[in-house]
């Protein structure tokens, strides 16, 4: 099945209000910044998708991807770990007017969390967070005389990543730390879109090398030359463009 998509426009076009996205990235590394841009174009242009609830390792950064998504008002919720980055205003600002909700996690519950929607567990235990704030209304269990929280899995309907080379099948490799948390989050939504700085024909990429089977990607947009999160906001970028 040939999951080819000829832009992010078209990629993005099935997003619904309301939707529970994943998105790749570890900070700005892997951060699929056409796919979430053009997701901010349609709802500039239709209103839609709003009421968003984004899952991503940061809540955004200048005010490109995720903050810019965050500053159209694009989103109703935010769970991650890392709510305060470099240049956070955006996402702050919004919080403590009450604009948009945390749910705060620690990284390697997140990372977890989302392998078990991916995995089809429903629930695990864990040390983390036991005894803070953080393990309110939380079930607890003892094992061996430790004491442990209980967290769900995270699943979503979205996923929006970013792979160095795909094939038309969906098979996707990623460039170092650009992976972090694109091949779970692949498994653990209902709907995986990929965007790929290079796009080969099926059979180029060795099957020993394949991070991402296609079994769990959606559609494949090809962006060369994509956009560095880092580099948007080393010059200070506006999107969309702020202009006089």
């Amino acid at each position: 099945m040939d999951k080819r998509i000829s832009t992010p426009a078209d990629a993005v076009a099935g997003i619904q209000n309301g939707a529970t996205v994943m998105i790749g990235g570890f900070g700005g590394s892997g951060a699929p910044i056409e796919l979430m841009h053009a997701l901010i174009d349609r709802y500039l242009a239709t209103g839609s998708p709003a009421r968003l609830t984004i899952i991503n390792n940061n809540a955004g950064n200048g005010h490109v991807g995720i903050a810019a998504m965050i500053e159209q008002g694009m989103v109703a919720k935010m769970i991650c770990s890392f709510p305060r980055s470099a240049d956070p205003r955006v996402f702050t600002e919004r919080y403590l007017s009450g604009q948009i909700a945390l749910d705060l996690v620690p990284q390697g519950t997140l990372a977890e969390r989302i392998r078990a929607g991916g995995a089809g567990i429903p629930a695990f235990y864990t040390p983390t967070g036991f005894g803070t704030d953080l393990a309110q209304g939380k079930p607890v269990a003892e094992f061996d005389g430790q004491s442990y929280i209980q967290e769900r899995w995270l699943k979503a309907d979205v996923a929006l990543i970013k792979a160095e080379t795909g094939d038309p099948l969906g098979n996707l490799t990623y460039r170092m730390a650009a992976r972090n948390f694109a091949p779970l989050m692949a498994m653990a939504a209902t709907r995986t879109i990929a965007q790929v700085s290079h796009l080969i024909e099926p059979g180029g990429i060795e099957p020993e090398t394949v991070v991402t089977p296609g079994i769990f990607v959606d559609a494949v947009v090809h962006v060369p030359n994509p956009a560095q999160e880092e580099d948007l906001n080393r010059l200070k970028a506006h999107y969309p463009e702020v202009t006089a």
